[in-house]
């Protein structure tokens, strides 16, 4: 399972090389107070794990989780899910969303890791080192970083940060990672090895499970409420949403001038329609 935190770690100091990093500790310390320390306790197997996420993009838990029954009631084994007829398995997951898309990625990395395996038991993957394991999941026919992430810490209890929409909301209007990444657009997949730098690994889970409570409840995609939040003084984003409080919130390195609102995630008043997840997830 992921390293203990206890109350004397919790708060663990870190160099400063810049002003974002220095306040990730008040950040931790914050959030547990708003929030606690989360238990740890495997949610399902690895395998389990891994289908989940992938019927977890793009739609809600609700969703997902009917989808996964219902997967999971129409094949009783995985090799059942691995041959079975493509439209069939679409029309099990359908209730998750993109259906015609995920169905044929589940397929896909079930079959390699049968192929790779012998079957579908990915424990031996908690005996190799972080880096070795996360790079296998990562070769597996769409798997990306954020599948591989869940897998890591939620089936086998390894230090790995997901990054899901809330993760990212939270951390970009944080200032915790920028808005791009050289010219393009910083992205989820692009963020995780940016957070996990960042966040001392015996804070991962808990820190993960606190930004997408945080996320839900309190800065939410529209309207969020900063006049409320715990974090508002430490987030350059609160006076964007909330000007009245301005002079209230951070800045970093010195920089003064105010924060466009058109730069931070979750601004837009339009939804934009529902897309199809990236080919690893």
């Amino acid at each position: 399972m992921p390293p203990a935190r206890t109350s004397a770690t919790r708060r663990l100091r870190r160099p400063k090389p810049h002003p974002r990093l220095g306040r990730i500790p008040e950040i931790i310390a914050r959030l547990d107070d708003a929030y606690g320390l989360p238990e740890w306790r495997p949610h399902h197997d690895a395998i389990s794990e891994l289908v989940l996420t992938i019927l977890s993009q793009n739609t809600s838990d609700a969703n997902s989780g009917r989808a996964f029954v219902r997967l999971t009631e129409a094949f009783p084994a995985w090799d059942d899910v691995a041959s079975a007829p493509l439209g069939v398995l679409i029309a099990a997951i359908q209730p998750g969303g993109l259906a015609p898309t995920k169905a044929p990625r589940i397929q896909g990395a079930l079959r390699d890791i049968k192929e790779r395996t012998g079957g579908y038991d990915l424990q031996f993957l908690a005996g190799l080192p972080l880096e070795e394991a996360r790079a296998w999941l990562r070769s597996i026919h769409g798997v990306g970083p954020k599948t591989a992430a869940c897998v890591l810490m939620f089936a086998l209890g390894l230090p790995a940060m997901p990054v899901d929409t809330h993760v990212f909301r939270v951390a970009t209007r944080l200032a915790l990672i920028p808005e791009r990444a050289g010219r393009a657009r910083m992205t989820p997949e692009k963020a995780h090895a940016l957070l996990e730098a960042q966040v001392p690994p015996q804070d991962f889970y808990a820190f993960h499970i606190a930004l997408i409570k945080h996320g839900r409840r309190v800065c939410t995609a529209q309207r969020p409420r900063c006049p409320e939040c715990v974090l508002r003084d430490l987030c350059p984003a609160a006076a964007v949403f909330h000007p009245e409080l301005a002079g209230r919130t951070a800045r970093l390195g010195g920089d003064r001038r105010p924060l466009q609102a058109g730069g931070m995630v979750g601004t837009s008043p339009r939804k934009t329609p529902s897309q199809a997840p990236p080919t690893g997830v």
